[in-house]
């Protein structure tokens, strides 16, 4: 045989190897579930447990940027776990915007609930809400100063309905960046916002936060900060009238967007995010009640799969759901054009384990 046959050989057999490579890796008992891997940027995945199936709704465009018209918000479901999903339905693609998934979570009725933001001449939020993950309707675009750069997941607290975290900012050093949050008391329809702090510089500006309701007035947050920073933790323990902010133990991140995960009946807290640049997506597991006083605490983390990406910011962005016994993790891995939306699932385990 020539060697050109065998140069031929060899280039074809690693082609293959390639392209049947599935987006990411798993270890021990993660499964993956490829939702979108078609050519273009798919990207900054929500994914909502609702009416006993998953709802994964996602963005899609041509590279990593929010204001191209192209990019509209898109979602499949899945009624057996993530082996399979229907097919792809439009939520929305105006052409003067770009749309991007930006929170989720669920109103009074258990129907899912999805932040979108539009980016570009017009800049704006809408709500979205599907009972089917099928038909989308907008029930919601409201009048917010400071306009944030994103508004978070939806948890529900006791007595003040709703609420969802956002943040506003523009990136750069400087006094210049703000949180706070939004409440609804009428599912969505309508929403009070409120700035929590203000003027902040980056290194002080907890971002793309993620919160739970620990119930007795207290609330759990994780945010993400941006450059090298560990993640932040915020608590409340007046359903929210005043907060409290300061930095955890976390450091294994690179401007990593968080999701946290909790149950009531065991008190158990999980951490899910994308440890951007190292590639591997982590989980830490806590007891709730000893972290809320104890930021610095945080267990270390469990590595549930492991991405390709060559640039550390074609990939993150997790967003996490809880079904059946087991945790959905929806992230996106790729390169600077193309990337897969994907979910990630293991086992919720057993207590005393992760």
């Amino acid at each position: 045989m020539s060697g050109q046959v065998l140069v031929a050989l060899a280039v074809g057999i690693w082609a293959v190897g390639v392209s049947a490579r599935e987006p990411m890796a798993t270890l021990g008992d993660a499964a993956l579930s490829v939702v979108q891997d078609v050519p273009g940027y798919n990207s900054w995945p929500m994914i909502q447990a609702a009416g006993g199936k998953l709802i994964c709704a996602y963005s899609k465009g041509s590279a990593h940027t929010i204001d191209e018209g192209k990019r509209g918000v898109y979602a499949r479901t899945s009624a057996d776990g993530g082996k399979s999903w229907s097919p792809e339905v439009c939520v929305v693609n105006d052409p003067a915007v770009g749309e991007v998934t930006i929170g989720k979570g669920l109103d009074g009725q258990g129907a899912m609930l999805l932040w979108v933001r539009n980016w570009g001449k017009v800049r704006r939020h809408d709500l979205y809400r599907t009972t089917d993950g099928v038909t989308f309707e907008k029930i919601a675009s409201p009048n917010l100063s400071p306009m944030p750069m994103q508004i978070t997941d939806i948890f529900q607290v006791p007595g003040k309905g709703m609420m969802a975290l956002w943040f506003a900012g523009d990136y750069r050093e400087g006094p210049r960046n703000a949180w706070g949050l939004l409440t609804s008391a009428d599912n969505g329809r309508t929403w009070i916002q409120r700035t929590v702090e203000k003027d902040l510089e980056k290194s002080d500006w907890p971002t793309e936060p993620s919160g739970v309701w620990l119930g007795d007035g207290r609330i759990l947050v994780v945010a993400r900060s941006e450059g090298n920073g560990p993640q932040f933790q915020i608590t409340s323990t007046d359903s929210g009238a005043t907060w409290k902010r300061v930095k955890t133990n976390i450091t294994d991140v690179l401007q990593s967007t968080p999701s946290l995960l909790y149950d009531p009946e065991s008190g158990r807290l999980w951490n899910c995010y994308y440890h951007r640049g190292a590639r591997k997506l982590k989980r830490r597991i806590v007891d709730a009640a000893m972290i809320f006083d104890h930021p610095m605490a945080w267990p270390e983390p469990e590595v549930l799969a492991e991405g390709f990406e060559k640039r550390p910011y074609d990939a993150g962005n997790v967003n996490a759901t809880i079904l059946g016994g087991r945790h959905y993790m929806a992230t996106y891995t790729g390169t600077e054009h193309d990337t897969a939306t994907v979910v990630i699932s293991v086992p919720v385990r057993p207590s005393g384990g992760q």
